[in-house]
């Protein structure tokens, strides 16, 4: 089963990997700056979420497989390859483990160590989703904002509602496998692991998921990376301030 992805554009390959609960969808808007920009965009949906198949199996090393079944499909080489948060973690597992496909890697803010669990609230949100009583999107919300004060958040959550039928909604991801699986997510890069290849980091000058001392385990396992803060943004940089993840994109890929 081949993973479900929007490709936009012609030229370099550039293959996107959303975060937890998001879609490939999440990076449309920058993914079409950088099609204008010479490359080929695989905004690229992983296993239980978005358009992709659902599994009962669900791990970094069975994403980073999917996506390099993908790339064997799509006959990708020498590609630029970029993650968020989950997708940041399948992203630095597939260079580590496939360093010859990709020519340059970018993780936006998340690094390589173990997280703790600390979706519980969403997914205890989405699962108070009843589809046999909610309607419209705007129930939908209505209900989330129960569990969940942040409109930003609701809106990136309510990405994942579609009619699964005319007047019945449903959820794109596989929400029980990942509610079961959650622990998956926040699991570190093997010990072991090294990537020798050009990285960008990107983090959120708001956002608590790189600290500074965990600059020094980015360092250990990829020796060339780079490591820039994107102001004005908490975890999603890229929608909280797109411009400047752009740009400091950009800069990588045109100066290392």
């Amino acid at each position: 089963m081949i993973l479900h992805s929007k490709i936009i554009g012609e030229g370099t390959p550039f293959v996107i990997l959303h975060g937890f609960l998001g879609m490939g969808d999440n990076w449309k808007t920058l993914g079409n700056r950088f099609s204008e920009a010479g490359y080929q965009v695989h905004l690229v949906d992983q296993r239980n979420h978005g358009r992709s198949f659902h599994s009962e199996m669900f791990s970094y090393e069975l994403m980073a497989q999917d996506l390099k079944e993908y790339c064997d499909h799509y006959k990708l080489e020498n590609f630029v390859l970029l993650g968020h948060s989950m997708g940041g973690k399948t992203a630095m597992l597939f260079a580590v483990t496939y360093p010859e496909l990709v020519s340059k890697l970018i993780v936006a803010d998340i690094g390589p160590k173990e997280y703790p669990s600390h979706h519980q609230d969403i997914l205890k949100a989405l699962s108070s989703l009843d589809f046999s009583e909610i309607k419209t999107r705007g129930e939908a919300d209505a209900l989330l904002s129960e569990y969940i004060k942040e409109v930003g958040t609701r809106l990136f959550l309510l990405k994942n509602l579609y009619w699964k039928e005319k007047k019945e909604l449903g959820l794109r991801i596989n929400l029980p496998v990942l509610i079961e699986k959650v622990t998956e997510i926040g699991r570190p890069l093997p010990e072991h692991a090294r990537y020798v290849g050009d990285v960008l980091f990107l983090k959120g000058g708001a956002s608590g998921y790189i600290g500074a001392t965990d600059e020094i385990l980015i360092k250990k396992h990829f020796v060339k990376a780079t490591i820039t803060t994107v102001l004005g943004a908490g975890h999603w940089l890229h929608a909280e301030n797109p411009e400047e993840c752009y740009r400091n994109v950009m800069n990588f890929l045109y100066i290392s």
